[in-house]
């Protein structure tokens, strides 16, 4: 079970408020907490808009939090100062972004952008090893040494993003967080990039958290998956649970927008609304209904669901 198992990064009770305080408030994370464990992939999955990239970006400290903690490999991570513990904390945990384009410099060549953190770390001792880790980091990711000399501009969409997943792996982090890394890229080369992720997972022994909207392809990758809307986790269970045996109606609202390859279905598909409920003074939190399968709900529901996860294996 995975409570063996160690953990990497633990979120607990997690704050991302912008304009805090005022009028116009925007709630983005919403008292969030969960659990990495070492070298899995923990799927976290909402529309736009749901807070599951702004959640990301604070644990990687793009953002400081409104309120909570984040512990990574037991050091608070936002108590991090000092040049030294920075910049280690910054080898550790690595970023792959949504658009390969944008997070490219245009004007620098693909061997100084991939070799960028041996620079800033001093991983490599002479040239002749940096181009050497660079080749071998082109290499990893299917692309050709031979690209090294050329520029972002040259290459499709699919090669960009190879060449970010090099840039992340160029410091040999242990932690990398993916935002959306596939959604940019036409459908026939997300499989790919997926496929790389996960061999690349096994590999490099990397653990990830990968934010994504679509959640057939998050089920592929995950291992447990997070359910995220209106900066609330609302469920969260191992991937086959979440995907076969949901619980939260946010989430069966979610399923029923996943399409199939199958025009009779299609036709006939019914999507679920989700409706938010009204607040009724009852807390609501996230609550375990069976072992490993949370679900945000109040303690007077918890009975219900349970008898709804047990329908689903009649």
């Amino acid at each position: 079970m995975a409570d063996n198992r160690e953990k990497i990064l633990e979120v607990k009770h997690l704050k991302q408020y912008f304009n805090a305080g005022t009028k116009n408030e925007v709630r983005a994370v919403d008292d969030v907490s969960f659990d990495i464990y070492k070298g899995e992939t923990f799927g976290l999955v909402g529309e736009s808009g749901s807070g599951k990239s702004t959640t990301g970006r604070s644990i990687i400290r793009l953002y400081d939090p409104t309120d909570g903690e984040i512990d990574f490999e037991g050091t608070k991570v936002h108590n991090i100062s000092g040049k030294k513990d920075m910049l280690q904390f910054r080898r550790d945990m690595q970023m792959i972004f949504q658009d390969p384009y944008a997070s490219l410099n245009p004007k620098m060549k693909i061997r100084d952008i991939i070799a960028e953190g041996i620079d800033i770390h001093g991983l490599a001792s002479s040239q002749a090893e940096r181009n050497k880790r660079v080749n071998e980091l082109l290499e990893l990711v299917g692309l050709n040494p031979d690209h090294a000399t050329r520029y972002p501009h040259e290459f499709s969409g699919g090669q960009r993003q190879r060449i970010g997943i090099a840039r992340a792996l160029a410091v040999k982090p242990k932690f990398i967080v993916a935002d959306e890394p596939i959604s940019a890229l036409d459908v026939s080369i997300q499989a790919q990039v997926v496929n790389l992720l996960m061999e690349l997972q096994k590999s490099q022994g990397l653990t990830f958290l990968f934010i994504a909207h679509d959640l057939s392809m998050v089920k592929y990758i995950s291992d447990r998956i997070g359910v995220m809307n209106a900066g609330k986790l609302l469920e969260l269970a191992p991937a086959e649970d979440v995907y076969n045996r949901p619980l939260h109606s946010y989430t069966e609202s979610l399923l029923s927008a996943v399409p199939l390859p199958d025009p009779e279905y299609e036709r006939s598909r019914r999507r679920t609304q989700y409706v938010p409920r009204q607040a009724n003074g009852e807390e609501e939190k996230m609550r375990e209904i069976v072992p490993g399968h949370f679900v945000y709900c109040r303690e007077s529901e918890v009975e219900a669901l349970k008898q709804k996860e047990a329908a689903y294996h009649k």
